[in-house]
């Protein structure tokens, strides 16, 4: 591995640490205020759905996306409760993707899933309490952003999480075993799925500092292009990783019948599309200049990643 990558992935590993650290701190024993109590099993579930590891990627771009355009230390602290909400709404989709009446997986980040360790109702309730908790975090951040931006963020992620995004999505992965959609289908799919996250983590460095339009609008479309060459790259290991590499179940898209981009033209066209993604992105980034390195090595590293 060159040392550009070594640097990168170091980056992401403290980006981890800072993001795990604040949501360790949402995620405390005591109650808070207006809370009654916190039952301790569904805590319990809570912080293991939570606090497992993983890339951390979409709370990076958000922390990147900020940084990017500000050194503002109060608006980068701001960031990084942006970015546990964000993660909180991230693992609570991936707690009920894996339950059974979804994907049915029982690895997840090389642990058991979260029903597997716990219990099915256990996994619901949990993914219901972080989704809740995510915007509750959101919402404090009117006591530290300007009121304008901390709404804006909170309805911002309600449309990348909800019924024409991230949930949607999951309704129309789950209607394309039973009806294959084309090309255009799968890629609707995919931009609500997975790509709807990925878009505010990147367009939320500009809600935050209160940018331009004109930044804002580059950075969404720099987030909707490395979302699409995350599922391409996702799909791509669904058939070509090893399952004790990836830390989940391989191969799942081809048992079920599923159509993806990859089934459709092959892996060869998946890598050179993957590569034209990265150009995309890169040059969307151009008015940035070097504060744009970071974002730029994202993109890459999104492409290229092994797991």
């Amino acid at each position: 591995m060159d040392t550009a990558a070594i640097d990168f992935e170091q980056k992401l590993a403290l980006s981890s640490v800072s993001v795990e650290a604040r949501l360790a701190a949402h995620l405390h024993v005591h109650a808070a205020n207006d809370e009654i109590a916190r039952p301790e099993r569904l805590l319990g579930a809570m912080r293991y759905a939570v606090l497992n590891g993983g890339k951390r990627l979409r709370p990076f771009l958000v922390l990147e996306s900020t940084r990017l355009l500000t050194d503002d230390a109060a608006l980068l602290n701001a960031a990084l409760d942006v970015a546990a909400a964000l993660e909180c709404v991230h693992c609570y989709s991936l707690v009920h993707d894996d339950l059974p009446a979804m994907d049915d997986d029982a690895l997840r980040r090389g642990m058991p899933t979260l029903h597997v360790a716990f219990d099915e109702a256990t996994a619901i309730l949990a993914g219901d309490a972080l989704l809740t908790l995510a915007f509750d975090i959101l919402a404090a951040g009117a006591d530290t952003l300007p009121s304008d931006r901390s709404l804006s963020l909170v309805r911002a992620l309600s449309r990348a999480a909800g019924l024409g995004g991230m949930a949607g999505g999951q309704m129309l992965d789950l209607q394309a075993e039973r009806e294959q959609p084309d090309e255009a289908g799968i890629i609707r799919l995919q931009a609500m799925k997975t790509g709807a996250l990925i878009r505010f983590a990147c367009e939320a460095g500009a809600i935050l500092t209160g940018a331009t339009a004109e930044h804002r609008t580059r950075l969404r479309q720099f987030g909707e292009t490395i979302g699409l060459a995350f599922q391409l790259a996702d799909d791509l290991l669904d058939v070509t990783a090893d399952a004790s590499d990836l830390g989940k179940a391989t191969g799942k898209d081809q048992d079920r019948g599923k159509a993806t981009l990859v089934s459709m033209h092959g892996a060869q066209w998946a890598a050179r599309q993957l590569d034209g993604l990265v150009a995309e992105a890169q040059s969307l980034l151009t008015p940035f200049t070097g504060r744009a390195l970071t974002l730029n090595e994202t993109a890459r590293f999104v492409a290229n990643r092994k797991r």
